[in-house]
Parts: C-alpha cells; sequence; structure tokens
C-alpha cells in the first residue's frame, strides 16, 4: 500500500472516497500506539473503505510555557508508519491551512468537564483541543474517528461534542498501548532521560497497584454477598483456633461500600514513594472519577470508573489511567 501525503483542504476534498472513511488524529512523532489505532481504523474501514490520519501540531491546545515549539516534528517518519499500519492518505495540513485567518475567534467550549483534572492544570487546553478535532472533523468527513483511551479526559469530551452538537460520526476509543514495563506510550517519552524514565514508571505502577487492590476489594465482596460474614462468626472461629479462617471472615465482613478509598489509596502509596526517588516525580493529581463528567466517585459508587494520574519528571509532564469497574458482582 502507497500512502498518499495531502497537504490542502481542497486535496483532501477533491479526493474520491469509496466505503467507510476510518480517520486517526495525532500530532505527528507517531509511535505503536498510532500504529496501532491505525491498524485498527484499517479493521474498521475495510478493504473498501479508507484510513485518513491527520499529523497536526495545534498551537491551541499548548499553555504558555508548554512544549510547542520542541514537541517533536518527524513528517518522514510518520510516513513511513503510517504506510506500515495501513493508512491510505496523510493529511498534514500548515497552521495557516487550519486557521487561515489566524487564531479562530469563534472556538468550541468544553464546558465544565474541561475545568476538571487536566484542563484545571491546563486552562484553556480542552477548547482548543475540541476546536481543531471539530475543524478536523469537518474537513475530513469522517464515518468513524478513532482516539487512544490514554488520553481518556480528551476523549470523553470529544465522545460528548459529539454528541451534543450532532456530529454525525462514530467515535471510538482503542486501549493503551504500552511498554513491556509497563510505560505508556507517548511521543513524549523521548523527552526522558534513563533517570527520569525509571521515575516515570512509578504513574503506571501506581495505576497497577490500585487495579490490584481493586480486584482483591471486588473478590472480597463477591465472597461477601455469596456467603454472609458476621463478627460474631469471625470471633467463634478465632475462639477454636481457626486464625486464618477467622482473619478471612473479618476482611470479608468488611467488604462493604468504600472500596474507592482503598484504590486511591495503594496507588497514591506508590506516588509518594516516587517522590522522594532522584529524580523525583512530582505529582499534579491521582484522582478516581466517573468517565461521563470527570468528577471524583462517592464510596458507595458502582459502574465505570477510571483511575487516573499525571506527574512531571524532569521537565516532562506524563499523563496515564486505567479503566475499573465497582460492583460489578452485584
Amino acid at each position: 500500500m502507497t500512502t498518499t501525503l495531502l497537504r490542502t483542504a481542497g486535496e483532501l476534498s477533491a479526493r474520491a472516497r469509496t466505503g467507510r472513511r476510518a480517520v486517526v488524529m495525532t500530532m505527528g512523532a507517531l509511535h505503536e500506539g498510532h500504529a496501532t489505532l491505525i491498524r485498527t481504523a484499517r479493521e474498521i474501514a475495510g478493504d473498501a473503505g479508507e484510513v485518513v490520519v491527520t499529523v497536526f501540531v495545534n498551537p491551541l491546545q499548548f499553555g504558555q510555557g508548554e512544549d510547542l515549539d520542541r514537541y517533536p516534528r518527524t513528517l518522514d517518519a510518520d510516513l513511513k508508519i503510517a504506510e506500515q499500519s495501513g493508512a491510505d492518505v496523510v493529511f498534514a495540513p500548515s497552521v495557516d491551512e487550519v486557521y487561515p485567518g489566524g487564531e479562530p475567534q469563534v472556538r468550541i467550549s468544553a464546558g465544565p468537564m474541561g475545568e476538571r483534572l487536566e484542563g484545571s492544570v491546563r486552562p484553556g487546553h480542552f477548547d482548543g483541543m475540541l476546536t481543531v478535532v471539530a475543524k478536523l472533523l469537518h474537513l475530513t468527513r469522517p464515518d468513524v474517528a478513532l482516539f487512544g483511551q490514554k488520553d481518556a479526559q480528551q476523549l470523553a469530551l470529544i465522545k460528548r461534542m459529539t454528541r451534543d452538537l450532532n456530529f454525525g460520526v462514530e467515535i471510538l476509543g482503542v486501549p493503551t498501548v504500552r511498554e513491556e514495563d509497563g510505560l505508556a506510550l507517548s511521543s513524549r517519552n523521548r523527552y526522558l532521560s534513563a533517570g527520569e524514565r525509571r521515575t516515570a514508571l512509578a504513574l503506571s505502577q501506581a495505576l497497577f497497584a490500585g487495579r490490584d487492590r481493586h480486584a482483591a476489594q471486588e473478590a472480597l465482596r463477591a465472597r461477601a454477598l455469596e456467603v454472609p460474614a458476621t463478627r460474631e462468626r469471625a470471633e467463634a472461629l478465632s475462639a477454636i483456633g481457626e486464625s486464618r479462617a477467622a482473619a478471612d471472615a473479618h476482611a470479608v465482613a468488611k467488604a462493604v461500600p468504600g472500596w474507592p478509598g482503598g484504590v486511591r489509596s495503594a496507588a497514591r502509596l506508590v506516588l509518594d514513594e516516587a517522590a522522594r526517588l532522584s529524580p523525583p516525580l512530582v505529582l499534579d493529581y491521582l484522582a478516581l472519577v466517573d468517565p461521563d463528567d470527570f468528577t471524583e466517585i462517592p464510596d458507595d459508587f458502582t459502574g465505570e470508573a477510571v483511575l487516573a494520574v499525571a506527574a512531571r519528571v524532569g521537565t516532562t509532564r506524563l499523563i496515564d489511567n486505567i479503566p475499573l469497574t465497582f460492583g460489578a458482582a452485584s
């Protein structure tokens, strides 16, 4: 397959299309995570359809002092990865092509969800992100657009925008791709020194610790539903010398609402240890949120949730998250 490079909206609009068009939006510096998105898009589009990869570093979503100027721009390498992964087109417009009149005066507002977590740390970021996604959706006119779940808040806002504003496009999230040691793939990983990368592993390790605590608590909860456990039963077991069974009974008896706190605590322990490393991890936030609005979940919460973390190591800021389900056994 030969991938066609297009630079203007006119070129893209003039291209004949058949079948389903699947779009993958990127800021370039492609890696295996992007390649996974493109391969998934290829499967969805099928042989009769078309896969379009956009490469555009959007200045609207970078705040003052962020890494717009040094963000990696590697178009030649991006073209190779896109082609190997099954893309038909790489659409790589200039800033003037996307914003022909300069920075747009009319923009998409991310609303209250855009002010939480990433939005509180990076004011205006999500307004800029949604504005360019809206423009690129109009320019590429896809049937389906794919985004990585690593940017969970971004994905949630894009889904909300397309639903609230009737864009008529299907938005799909694709699971996060990780290195063998667990570090989530990111274009910004290339900024990390060897020492910084070791510290950065604490992000995924914290998430995995929270996930393991969650799994243990859900297992206890399932047992509590199957076999009612009382303090009296635990004390009776202890009286006859069954200490291990007694301890288990106590644990099962405590498998009641309140699990989110345990998940947060398990993750926080890992992050606190990483803050004492050299170089240290500097935490922006650790949050356990409802994916519908990115508000913190209460202790009696049941349903889908996202455990999210953001931190700085050296001059590099990284984010990561994992999905969790509370009350799956009920």
